[in-house]
């Protein structure tokens, strides 16, 4: 049991490193109205993992910590991964899973980007929405379609749930 409990907390570590890396790494287009934060597509990791959501939180508040936004992207934009993460672990279907993130990253960030800086709300959410769209419905899926069809692979993800996953 306390071996489960080092392995869990040591994966969810690594995550978040991932997940700040790749955010900071990609910066020029990870914040703002137009923005394609590749590392959301690490958020698929909830489907077959559910306690992959503290290490994503972890890593989307972190990354926010270099936000242009804050300290509202810390609150809005943790809180939309956050909320993601809790609504992937629910659902048996891989890419109804990958439309959560979009859903709300595209109306909270923009409601963040409309009240913070004036931007239009709807405009906001469709270029937020669009970016996040192609991180994690494209390469996201893709990338994990790939990995679930390695035994090797979800061994090293730690999956435990939706190992049969077709689509």
């Amino acid at each position: 049991m306390k071996n489960d409990l080092i392995r869990t907390i040591t994966r969810n570590a690594i995550v978040a490193a991932i997940y700040v890396v790749l955010t900071i790494s990609t910066s020029a287009f990870s914040f703002g109205m137009i923005q394609v934060r590749i590392a959301e597509a690490l958020m698929l990791l909830c489907f077959f993992r559910r306690d992959y959501i503290w290490g994503l939180t972890l890593g989307c508040l972190i990354a926010n910590l270099f936000s242009p936004m804050l300290p509202w992207d810390l609150i809005i934009g943790t809180a939309a991964t956050f909320l993601s993460c809790v609504c992937i672990c629910f659902v048996k279907q891989m890419l109804i899973a990958a439309l959560f993130p979009v859903i709300f990253n595209a109306f909270m960030v923009a409601g963040e980007l409309h009240f913070i800086l004036g931007e239009g709300y709807w405009i906001s959410a469709a270029f937020v929405g669009l970016g996040e769209f192609i991180a994690v419905c494209v390469v996201g899926y893709i990338l994990f379609m790939i990995i679930k069809r390695d035994k090797k692979g979800l061994e090293v993800l730690g999956a435990n749930r939706n190992l049969e996953v077709k689509w």
